[in-house]
């Protein structure tokens, strides 16, 4: 009797094997089903295909030949300066996608629209969140920038899913007259990361030129404060204006020296009454 018993013990493995197997196999089908269906809600929503990030090749040279990428924007120069024509297919194509996040009237979409310009190309826009585009190019390849504008009232906190899923960068922004805006951003990126923990963080302070009119012990106080706050977070911190154009461009292009290996040429700085650049 004991042969039949062991061989009744092996084929009940056997059979477990193969039923635990088969869930995983359906789990796997499903899985795939819902990743379509997930896709295809992402292209209805922003009118057009997903495209997979792929980075760069890195030059030994210097970025771009002939050109400075990364100066004083005092002069208000901005990235057309690296910016390339004669592009037949959509082969060299590398989109990005970047998130902004942040309380109300804080200049969210006042700097959002001191970087895109005249280029601006919307494809979604609705109660709570607004789809930006931008195209420029760099080292021969086209850079297709996605920027998601999260509105700042409780309502948006339903679009973080979809603003934060794959985004390369999560820009998290305050009023630098308004420490509650400060305060503030806490939450928001506790909230962001349950949807992306590997996006690049970046904190932004607005308004640099109303700061500048604050009394200097406040204004020491708001920097001690951010840069701990960007610390934590382990974020660059920038101090911006859009009304100057300060500091906006050279985001951007921070953004794509961290993901394409460019030379990152700008220092720290932590003088006060100046705009901060901590990282």
């Amino acid at each position: 009797m004991k042969p039949p018993e062991k061989m009744t013990q092996l084929c009940r493995k056997i059979v477990h094997v193969n039923i635990k197997w088969s869930i995983l196999g359906r789990v796997s089908i499903f899985r795939r089903f819902f990743r379509f269906i997930w896709d295809r809600i992402l292209v209805c929503s922003i009118g057009r295909r997903p495209v997979n990030y792929t980075k760069l090749a890195r030059r030994d040279s210097s970025p771009v030949e002939g050109v400075v990428v990364y100066g004083d924007e005092d002069d208000e120069a901005d990235l057309s300066r690296v910016i390339c024509n004669g592009y037949e297919t959509d082969s060299d194509l590398v989109s990005l996608k970047i998130s902004l996040l942040g309380d109300c009237q804080i200049g969210k979409t006042s700097f959002l629209i001191k970087y895109v310009g005249d280029e601006e190309e919307k494809s979604l826009q609705m109660s709570g969140l607004n789809l930006v585009n931008k195209t420029l190019s760099v080292q021969g390849a086209r850079i297709a920038f996605s920027i998601w504008d999260v509105g700042g009232d409780s309502n948006s906190l339903d679009h973080l899913p979809i603003a934060c899923k794959d985004s390369v960068a999560i820009f998290f922004m305050f009023d630098l007259t308004s420490r509650c805006t400060l305060n503030s951003v806490v939450g928001w990126y506790s909230q962001a990361r349950k949807w992306n923990q590997i996006a690049i963080p970046v904190l932004i302070g607005t308004k640099f030129d109303d700061f500048v009119r604050l009394p200097p012990d406040l204004q020491w106080t708001i920097v001690t404060q951010a840069r701990a706050y960007a610390k934590a977070m382990k974020a660059t911190l920038f101090f911006s204006s859009a009304k100057h154009n300060i500091n906006v461009n050279k985001i951007f292009k921070f953004i794509m020296a961290k993901l394409f290996n460019l030379p990152w040429t700008v220092e720290r700085n932590l003088t006060i009454g100046e705009p901060i650049i901590d990282f």
